[in-house]
């Protein structure tokens, strides 16, 4: 990637025809050679003084800041651009310009790459801030409903191009970034992508983001500003290795440090009663909670949405000068790096204790910072007239997923301690305004908390959480009462927020075990036993009786008389007492060694948001049925109506529009416009055109030419070629054995060790090329995903250094996958592989921007995979796997030894330990797969169980890619029956069912 640098003449006009060398900018002479500021006179020679109004953005909307900027200027061209007029590309020359200059983060003397980067994002900015402000007047003004979208992750991708995108002026853009020496798509490079998220959760928060500013959505994002992000993946020989993100290193353009916009969180202390009679948490530790904007632009319109950003500090005061001064520097800065590492780091270990209180920080600080601000914006907004009760119709909060679950008792928090309104008041106020969308039915991922952990750092929380258990617990003795104890311990034991606490004092009656205890006394100790206890010890005890009856020897007042086998026989019981007594002993002192482990108490997240809010969604149809009949039966059987699907979706715009600029022009085409962006039911039209020749060779033209920029990519990082003929058989998302990437690889190895057995006529006869490409992080801790990780690059080492096998077969694993990589593979694609096991993924998004981008898909039926499946047609959806209501018997078929995998299967797996993938022991990989039960064994994922369905299924694939014309009409109906799956859909639905919001377009 060239550069080019030069110096640019003072006397020289800011824009010439000349070589792109004279186009460049020479940013130190200007201030050396001229005059701006003369103290006898404003009046400069041929220059003009031009004054730009700045608002600043706050919370106090109304003030304003003007500063009188002197701007020398050689034409007249605005330095700040306008949305609302034409901007020319010597305007956003200009702006670009003065931005390298007088917003400078480099040095003056060039203008290479990453200065013409931040440049051109400060001038993209400024533009956006103009609507922002406009937005936010708007909602100010009309005091409209407004929904509050918080999230741990909003994993964003790229800005740049998005932003240009949506204010159409990348023609514009791409022009003057010509004129001063650079290509947009080189500058766009240059830029970073967010760490702020990790999978599916944060693209789909972002997709929200993007579609709520599109549809002209009153709404706002809430999430924290992660210094170095997850990690950034490393791959060596040794696996993956994580270092930091280094994301923010250079300053990010986009976001907006709101210093006046701050707000105090506390941990720990301790709760009192007040002679107000008010409970107060008090003492304890205080950080600072301060606001980072970034401004979120719809496409084709003025409406600028917010994603407030949380970064956490302490104040200045709380360094230790004194110990600092007599060398004790950790101690001095103690209190500093406490609150500074909240938002260090996205989902740290939480193995140790000191992880797992640091993650709990995480979820409050975003609770708490988020919810004072939205409680002072509706003050703000009510003016003197604040009623409370009208809180819900003008908030509604959605918690993604559970880690924004502390939202709920920091509202009634709020709301009773410092805003004095009753229990009831409160709760009512609560429940109107908070909803929850579950994504998951993993039970690990259904978050709990111990009761001791959040009670030392949350005490308040956990008093109140205490009350909202009462008053469920209140709620299911009415609705079921107690005459069934049975049944209403089950339903307690299901649907209560606290696990294994006991119940409140008021309802400590109503389930009553009988309890057989007696005491005994040891070496002066009291211990109680309980019936288990008592009847193995009486069947010992009733065994040195019996002993000791067959002991029998005569006594009388003259003579006791014994033979020698009398005695021996004697002494033989004796010792068998002996033995009896030994194990009583022995039991007793187990006993009283090892007490039954007491279960420890939990908060049990999902549960308090079933609870706390007045809606509760999945994201996909067969997902959403799972959450009510087996993730939440009870609640749902208590609270139908609080339960709702809404099916997951991804933005057409950076999806498809952007990602992919030479099929949105054939799109555009042949649907006759290019409203399908916001429409996408006008994909639907490509259906009648799937078998036209025209159009199936400018598809699979486009679809060639994102093939050769991969093939390009490939190469750069990871040093492997690969053909553009060959099939790109894709599989990109998070490590995880239910993702079973696993299935996938030891499909590849089968398929290797098959044409190995082969001669290169029968190899070339039977097998289509593939390039296997794989991207995705294993978690840091996650043992068995990073195990994975490594076999895949293994496998990749060995097969693509085969010269028997040539381009027939490559396996590629991409380091470091994010939005940006997506951005480049997915348009690419050919077959992309969603493969979970049924019913284990809520709904999966990756699958809907492949089939948008005409990419055929290979799944179970399983999240969004079902109803994709629908929508494109069978025939084009290459369909494998057991379904989810097998899923339970299949696992007790396993359990039971009745499970027989099928030879190829154990074929594979016999081939992976015979080393040929190299030195490393894949032992532990493989035995997860064998045996009948136990953690981390037995199949749990069904590997076995699929793997035959799976290889006959990609027969089948590889049978329909050698008609090229069916795979095309394959493809064109896939983008075609995309539609359903654009995030302004989903949006409108969560918009009408759960906040009930209304657009609002800016004037």
């Amino acid at each position: 990637m060239a550069t080019t640098s030069s110096h640019f003449s003072a006397t020289s006009h800011w824009y010439s025809n000349e070589s792109s060398v004279s186009r460049l900018i020479d940013f130190g002479s200007k201030w050396r050679k001229q005059q701006l500021f003369s103290k006898n006179s404003r009046r400069l020679v041929k220059r003009r003084l031009v004054s730009v109004s700045i608002k600043n953005v706050s919370s106090e909307p109304k003030q304003k800041l003007k500063d009188d900027l002197l701007i020398q200027e050689e034409e007249e061209v605005p330095r700040i651009l306008n949305p609302s007029t034409p901007n020319t590309s010597s305007s956003i020359a200009s702006s670009i310009k003065y931005h390298a200059e007088f917003t400078p983060l480099f040095s003056l003397e060039r203008f290479e790459l990453p200065k013409a980067y931040f440049a051109t994002a400060q001038s993209v900015r400024d533009a956006l801030i103009i609507n922002w402000n406009s937005t936010y007047e708007c909602y100010e003004r009309l005091n409209a409903k407004q929904a509050y979208y918080l999230s741990m992750e909003f994993l964003q991708g790229r800005a740049l191009l998005n932003a240009i995108g949506n204010l159409e002026l990348n023609g514009a853009y791409a022009e003057a970034l010509s004129k001063l020496g650079h290509s947009l798509e080189n500058v766009a490079c240059q830029e970073p992508d967010a760490a702020l998220g990790n999978g599916g959760l944060g693209r789909l928060a972002s997709c929200f983001l993007d579609s709520l500013a599109t549809l002209n959505y009153p709404a706002w994002g809430y999430g924290l500003r992660y210094k170095y992000g997850l990690f950034k993946q490393k791959i060596t020989k040794d696996g993956q290795e994580e270092v930091a993100e280094d994301w923010l290193e250079m300053g990010n353009p986009w976001e907006i440090l709101r210093n006046d916009v701050s707000y105090p969180v506390k941990f720990y202390g301790k709760v009192v009663s007040g002679s107000d009679g008010k409970r107060h948490w008090i003492g304890g530790e205080d950080i600072k909670a301060v606001a980072y904007d970034v401004p979120i632009p719809g496409y084709k319109t003025k409406t600028t949405i917010n994603l407030r950003l949380w970064s956490t500090k302490a104040p200045s005061e709380d360094l230790d000068l004194y110990a600092f001064n007599v060398g004790d520097h950790t101690k001095a800065y103690e209190a500093l790096l406490n609150a500074e590492k909240i938002c260090y780091v996205l989902y740290p270990g939480d193995d140790s204790l000191e992880g797992k209180i640091l993650r709990l920080k995480q979820q409050y600080t975003l609770c708490s910072a988020s919810l004072q601000d939205i409680i002072s914006c509706f003050e703000r907004r009510s003016g003197s007239d604040i009623k409370w009760e009208k809180f819900p119709e003008k908030v509604a909060v959605q918690m993604n997923d559970t880690h924004p679950t502390l939202c709920i008792p920091e509202l009634m928090r709020v709301l009773i301690d410092l805003k004095g309104l009753s229990w009831k008041e409160a709760w009512n106020i609560t429940q109107r305004t908070v909803a929850y969308t579950n994504h998951t039915v993993l039970p690990e991922a259904l978050e709990k908390w111990s009761v001791e952990l959040m009670q030392k750092l949350l005490p308040r929380h956990v008093e109140i959480i205490e009350l909202i258990d009462e008053e469920l617990i209140r709620t299911i003795v009415s609705e079921y009462g107690n005459e069934d104890s049975d049944l209403l311990e089950k339903k307690l034991k299901e649907m209560r927020i606290l696990e294994n606490v006991d119940l409140p004092s008021a309802f400590a009656e109503l389930i009553v075990k009988p309890k057989l205890e007696t005491k005994t006394v040891y070496n002066s100790e009291e211990e109680t036993k309980t019936a288990y206890d008592l009847e193995e010890e009486m069947e010992l005890s009733e065994e040195l009786e019996n002993s000791e009856e067959e002991t029998k020897l005569v006594y009388n007042s003259e003579e006791e008389t014994t033979t020698a086998y009398d005695l021996e026989e004697e002494m033989e019981l004796v010792d068998e007492k002996d033995e009896s007594n030994s194990k009583v002993t022995q039991k007793k002192e187990k006993i009283m060694a090892e007490p039954p482990p007491v279960p420890p108490k939990m908060v049990r997240m999902a549960n308090l948001c079933v609870v706390g809010g007045h809606a509760v969604n999945g994201v996909a149809e067969i997902h959403s049925e799972i959450v009510k009949d087996e993730v939440f039966n009870a609640f749902f059987k208590l609270w139908p109506d609080k339960f709702q699907n809404k099916t997951n979706g991804v933005t057409p715009r950076r999806w498809i529009r952007f990602c992919n600029p030479g099929l949105s022009k054939i799109i555009t085409d042949w649907t006759g416009m290019d409203d399908w962006v916001l429409n996408t039911e006008k994909l639907a039209e490509l259906r009648k055109f799937s078998d036209n020749e025209d159009l199936q060779v400018q598809w699979k033209a486009a679809k060639r030419s994102n093939k050769m920029k991969v093939i390009s990519f490939l190469k750069e990082k990871t040093g492997y070629s690969v053909s553009p003929d060959a099939m790109f058989d894709i599989q990109v998302k998070r490590i995880h054995e239910y993702k079973r990437q696993l299935l996938n690889i030891l499909g590849i190895v089968y398929r290797y060790k098959k044409m190995k057995e082969m001669s290169a006529a029968e190899r070339k006869t039977k097998y289509v090329p593939r390039v296997c490409i794989f991207g995705g992080k294993a978690f840091a801790t996650y043992v068995q995903a990073k195990r994975i990780v490594k076999f895949i690059t293994d496998v990749g080492a060995t097969v693509n250094h085969d010269p028997e096998i040539g381009d027939l077969l490559k396996v590629v694993f991409v380091p470091d996958y994010n939005v940006s990589v997506a951005e480049l593979l997915i348009p690419a694609s050919e077959l992309s592989q969603h493969i979970s096991t049924a019913g284990m993924e809520a709904s999966g998004t990756s699958n809907m921007k492949f089939a948008m981008n005409g990419c055929v898909l290979i799944g179970t039926l399983d999240g969004a995979n079902v109803e994709i499946r629908e929508e494109v047609g069978e025939d084009n959806f290459f369909l494998f796997g057991a379904k989810a209501h097998e899923i339970a018997g299949l696992r007790k078929e396993r359990a039971d030894g009745k499970f027989v995998p099928d030879p190829i299967f154990e074929e594979v797996k016999d081939f992976v330990r015979s080393g040929v993938f190299g030195p490393y022991s894949y032992d532990e990989l493989m035995a997860s797969l064998e045996g009948n039960e136990g953690f981390g064994r037995a199949d749990y994922f069904l590997v076995g169980k699929d793997f035959t369905s799976y290889i006959e299924c990609q027969e089948e694939v590889d049978k329909a890619y050698q008609d090229q014309k069916r795979w095309t009409k394959m493809s064109i109906m896939n983008t075609a029956g995309s539609y359903k799956f654009s995030s302004d859909r989903t949006i409108r639905e969560y918009a009408r069912e759960i906040w009930n919001i209304e657009p609002v377009e800016l004037p």
